[in-house]
């Protein structure tokens, strides 16, 4: 009698007058308790019912969740995953509660992750798909459940599906395609990296491993993919974007970034890069910015990304008026040109680049811009051998910039700018004496050690620097005549060691001892 009740009210709650009058009759309070039924006909009725009663009504929405509804939903995923049609009342149950706070907040204290992935593995039909991405993509939302999803194995298991559908001819595997795709940078961009650990990882590198396969497969298909472009657009920035989260999974372990690289990923995702940037698409672009920083980590992958003409994709990029493109494109190229010689002698020579850095290293209203810019600056001098390279950056006026970020309020900031200066100063002190008077180097750098603030290695950085300047007379009388000598002397009673080493070095230097 009650399972008939149920069905009948399931089927009038279809009419929206009918609705209206069940929701006036609270219907759905005495429809609740059905759920914890084991009737599975009962679950069925009344888990249509509540669903047709509640549709796009937020308010009893919200009642329902409070009332308990979300245990019950995931215990019917939990206790009859083979009974389809109750497992889709569910599923459409989960799918329009899922973006309330409340919900997921519920479903946190759930394991409704597991589930999710016991019906992504068993079901091959499109509608059942879409409705779990929808769920899966509102949760993902949540940063508790996103960890919950990743350790469940989510993106592991989407990258099966990708694999299974590799070579279709149904133009709506595209959709799923995408949808997955999709996912997996929800997934996996921008996690707490640090914490992937065990399981976890383990899931992450099974992703990846698929992943690489699907890439392998395409480049040996030679174009006969029937999804083509659009499958191996949406699947070159997951393989990347996987390979850049799981950082717990080191890239030069097991070969995965050589064997990424071998597959043409570099290239593709440049392409990528090129196509998403004239499109305005900041995500994307951000994403494979991103993916290629992770890439240009290994030695081997930075002389890859040369040799596929970096510097020439990154025209659009530089005329980006998008921040968080700025900003990503900035730590981009500056990995790229860590340890990297022969990419710093070509960033350092670009003219737009040096252009745009200098532009940026003055920007107010984005500070993190401001501090990256003038970190490549440095990192392309200090990486750098060439003189040409310290004649172009100090004709596009960047030395200043750099002068100015040895008064940074960040200690590494300071080394890095030092640092940078001091190899200048090696290769064409001729080049930089101007500017250095003109920004007043050595008078900054007397306040440096004079600061008791100061941290001793930038004081061990400064001395270095001035050891430098001192091949310059006109440095060298500045020098003098700042009393330089009198903070030296002091110096070579600080606390530290590598302090009064270097103090004793460069006073020697001064009195012309060595």
């Amino acid at each position: 009698c009650a399972v008939r009740a149920a069905h009948v009210l399931s089927e009038i709650a279809k009419n929206e007058e009918m609705k209206k009058a069940c929701i006036e009759a609270d219907l759905v309070l005495t429809l609740i308790p059905l759920l914890e039924s084991t009737d599975q006909e009962m679950l069925l009725h009344a888990g249509r019912a509540i669903g047709r009663i509640c549709y796009d009504n937020r308010d009893l929405q919200e009642e329902l969740v409070k009332v308990g509804v979300i245990p019950s939903l995931v215990r019917i995923l939990t206790d009859y995953a083979e009974n389809e049609p109750l497992v889709h009342v569910a599923l459409l149950a989960l799918y329009n509660l899922a973006d309330l706070d409340s919900a997921k907040e519920a479903l946190s204290m759930t394991k409704v992750a597991e589930q999710l992935v016991k019906q992504l593995r068993r079901t091959e039909s499109h509608e059942r798909l879409e409705i779990v991405f929808e769920v899966l993509q509102t949760l993902a939302e949540n940063d508790a459940l996103k960890v919950q999803l990743v350790d469940a194995g989510v993106p592991e298991v989407l990258s099966e599906i990708l694999l299974r559908l590799q070579g279709s001819s149904q133009a709506e595997d595209t959709c799923i395609v995408k949808a997955a795709s999709d996912l997996i940078v929800s997934l996996l961009l921008g996690g707490k990296k640090g914490n992937i650990t065990g399981q976890r990882a383990e899931g992450c590198k099974k992703t990846m491993q698929n992943l690489v396969l699907i890439l392998a497969r395409h480049k040996n298909s030679q174009g006969k993919d029937s999804l083509n472009s659009e499958f191996t657009s949406f699947v070159s920035i997951i393989v990347l974007l996987t390979s850049l989260t799981c950082l717990v999974l080191p890239l030069s372990s097991d070969g995965n970034c050589l064997r990424m690289v071998q597959l043409g990923v570099i290239h593709q995702l440049l392409d990528l890069l090129e196509k998403h940037v004239q499109s305005g698409d900041t995500s994307v672009t951000q994403a494979a910015l991103s993916a290629l920083q992770n890439l240009a980590l290994p030695v081997v992958s930075k002389v890859q990304i040369l040799e596929e003409g970096v510097a020439e994709h990154t025209e659009a990029l530089l005329r980006s008026e998008s921040p968080p493109v700025q900003f990503k494109l900035l730590g981009t190229l500056r990995t790229l040109a860590d340890g990297q010689a022969d990419a710093a002698e070509i960033l350092g020579q670009d003219p737009m680049l040096l252009s745009r850095l200098v532009q940026w290293c003055s920007v107010s209203e984005h500070s993190g811009i401001c501090r990256e810019a003038n970190r490549l600056l440095a990192s392309i001098l200090h990486h750098n051998r060439s003189q040409e390279v310290v004649k172009a950056i100090q004709a596009a006026q960047g030395v200043k910039h750099l002068v100015s970020m040895t008064t940074s309020e960040h200690a590494a900031l300071q080394n890095e700018a030092l640092n940078a200066l001091a190899i200048a100063s090696a290769i064409d002190l001729e080049t930089l004496e101007e500017s250095f008077k003109e920004s007043q180097l050595v008078q900054s750098l007397h306040k440096l050690l004079r600061d008791e603030n100061t941290s001793p290695e930038v004081k061990y950085n400064s001395m270095g620097l001035l050891c430098r300047l001192l091949n310059s007379g006109d440095l060298r009388q500045e020098i003098e005549e700042d009393k330089m000598k009198d903070t030296l002397e002091q110096l070579c009673s600080h606390s530290n060691a590598n302090v009064v080493k270097e103090a004793i070095t460069t006073l020697q230097v001064l009195r012309g001892e060595t």
